[in-house]
C-alpha cells in the first residue's frame, strides 16, 4: 500500500467542497490531478471511495470510514506541524451553530489570559459530534448530545429558547411567544446538529409541518424568507443578526442544555482546566 498525502488531502477536499471542479479551485490543482489522486487512492487501497455522478459526489461505505481515518491523519500532521513552528499547543473547539453565543468574545479574552502558550481555534463543523468523531476538534460545544459512547460530556450552563421568525411575520411585535403559537406555521429544523425537535411540543400541539435544514445558513435562509419559523437557543440570537429576522423569548419552553464534550479515548490536554474556564462563563 502506497498511500500519499496529497491523496487524503484530494479526498477531504472533494467531500467538504461537493465537487471536483470546486475541491481544485481549494487546492490549487487541476481538476484532471484530482481525478488521478482519488483514483490512485482507491487503486491503492483496493476499493472504491467515491460515487460520482453528474450533479454531485458521494461516498460509499468504505470511503466514509476512509474519510474519517484522513481527517485524523491530517489534524493530527497539521497539529505537528504548528507546534514545531510555534513551539507551543494548539486546542480546536468545534461546534455546530453558535459557539459560545454572547460568551465567546469573552472567553477568547480569558483564554489567551489563562493558556498562554496554546493557540485557541474555533471550528464550524456541522456533524452531531462538532468534529470529534472524525478528529478534526478537540473538545466540543454541544446543545444536543450525540448518541455515541465514544464522547465523554459535562454540562457547563443552560441557554433560554427563542422563537426565529421573519420580521413581518404575524408574531414578531410580541415581546414572547408560545410553542403553540409558533406551531401554527411550518418549523424549521436541523434533526442532524439542532437543538429543536418535536418533544419539545406536547404530541397533541406539535407543528402539523416541519422542513429540515442541513446547517444554521440554510435555516436561517428559509427563516427569513418567511416560509418557516424556528426555535433555538439563545446563543444563535447574540451570533446570528440578520436583517428581516427577529428572535423571541419562548416563555414556555424549558432551557438548552450546554454541554462541553471531548473524545473519551483521547481527552485534550488541561481538560479540567478548559471545562472550568468554560462553566464560569454561564455561572
Amino acid at each position: 500500500m502506497d498511500v500519499e498525502l496529497r491523496q487524503l488531502r484530494c479526498l477531504v477536499a472533494v467531500v467538504d467542497e461537493g465537487t471536483f471542479t470546486d475541491a481544485a479551485i481549494e487546492l490549487r490543482m487541476s481538476q484532471a490531478a484530482v481525478s488521478r489522486n482519488i483514483a490512485a487512492l482507491e487503486q491503492s487501497l483496493g476499493t472504491r471511495l467515491v460515487e460520482r455522478t453528474t450533479r454531485s459526489v458521494g461516498l460509499t461505505p468504505s470511503g466514509e470510514g476512509v474519510l474519517a481515518k484522513a481527517r485524523r491523519i491530517l489534524a493530527l500532521l497539521a497539529d505537528l506541524e504548528g507546534e514545531a513552528r510555534a513551539g507551543t499547543g494548539r486546542l480546536r473547539i468545534g461546534y455546530a451553530w453558535s459557539a459560545l453565543g454572547q460568551h465567546t468574545a469573552e472567553f477568547q479574552r480569558r483564554w489567551a489570559a489563562t493558556f498562554a502558550s496554546t493557540e485557541l481555534h474555533l471550528v464550524r463543523s456541522n456533524t452531531p459530534t462538532a468534529g470529534l468523531a472524525d478528529g478534526s476538534t478537540d473538545l466540543a460545544i454541544l446543545r444536543r448530545l450525540p448518541e455515541s459512547a465514544a464522547v465523554e460530556h459535562v454540562r457547563i450552563g443552560e441557554e433560554k429558547r427563542y422563537c426565529s421568525m421573519s420580521s413581518d411575520d404575524p408574531l414578531a411585535h410580541k415581546r414572547s411567544v408560545t410553542l403553540a403559537r409558533i406551531a401554527q406555521r411550518p418549523v424549521a429544523m436541523d434533526l442532524r446538529t439542532g437543538s429543536t425537535t418535536l418533544d419539545l411540543w406536547p404530541e397533541s400541539e406539535r407543528p402539523g409541518d416541519v422542513i429540515p435544514t442541513h446547517d444554521v445558513d440554510d435555516w436561517l435562509n428559509l427563516i427569513s424568507s418567511g416560509k418557516a419559523r424556528g426555535i433555538t437557543a439563545e446563543s444563535t440570537a447574540h451570533q446570528y443578526r440578520r436583517r428581516g429576522i427577529v428572535y423571541r423569548p419562548v416563555r414556555d419552553a424549558p432551557p438548552v442544555r450546554v454541554y462541553a464534550a471531548w473524545s473519551r479515548k483521547e481527552p485534550p490536554r488541561e481538560c479540567e482546566q478548559v471545562v472550568q474556564l468554560l462553566k464560569g462563563l454561564y455561572a
